[in-house]
């Protein structure tokens, strides 16, 4: 089988960046985005989406941490999209992992006191849908970091805008939901756990389609 592999460069008067993507890897990850804690968060999506993956990420800092965020979610959605190709013969569809079966249409991922779920559609349509997480969009998470004399650290609400971004880009459906949690850096781990096992399964090949396309539409 091909390996499925993109390269993109994104450059603006805000961020640098660079990204090398493996759909078919083995969970190797090498981020650089001078945040520790997002950092953390794309070496745990390469890990466990088995996807091998190099972000290199210089951004205003000195400014705040969301041009950064964002546009990763950019470059990145637009990897996938460029890997994926014609999508023919994909699952298309992910519902993420549950620990008692996870082949199911049930799809939660489990973090301590949190418990996420994602469900995601590699349709050619981007739309995302964030539910039951209005509550710490302001809340500081990581060490906060420091460039010059400003202090950068990741903001709660930066998950969504790295998650929107990504869905505009790569074009696809996805939905994220907290079922329950209180811990903000446990309640962000269980979404991108969660957003990697879906994007797993669904970028995935169904030796029962061939080269079809897993649309009535002929096009995704």
């Amino acid at each position: 089988m091909k390996v499925r592999r993109a390269l993109v460069r994104r450059s603006t008067k805000e961020t640098r960046i660079r990204v090398d993507l493996v759909i078919d890897g083995s969970g190797r990850g090498n981020i650089q985005t001078g945040i520790a804690f997002f950092n953390h968060m794309l070496d745990l999506l390469a890990r466990h989406a088995m996807i091998d993956l190099k972000l290199d990420c210089q951004g205003d800092l000195e400014v705040d941490a969301h041009h950064t965020v964002e546009d990763c979610g950019i470059a990145l959605g637009q990897a996938y999209a460029k890997a994926l190709g014609d999508k023919r013969g994909i699952r298309r569809y992910g519902t993420g992992f549950d620990p008692r079966n996870p082949w199911t249409g049930e799809a939660y991922v489990p973090m301590d006191e949190c418990l996420a779920r994602c469900v995601i559609d590699f349709s050619g349509r981007p739309y995302l849908v964030w539910k039951g997480l209005d509550r710490w969009p302001l809340r500081q998470l990581g060490r906060e970091e420091r460039s010059g004399d400003m202090v950068c650290a990741f903001r709660f609400g930066l998950a969504r805008e790295f998650f929107q971004a990504f869905a505009n880009e790569a074009r696809c459906n996805l939905h994220l939901e907290l079922l329950y949690g209180d811990e903000p850096h446990h309640i962000v781990e269980a979404l991108f756990k969660a957003f990697a096992k879906a994007s797993d399964f669904a970028c995935q090949k169904d030796p029962r389609l061939g080269d079809q396309l897993p649309s009535t539409k002929g096009k995704l």
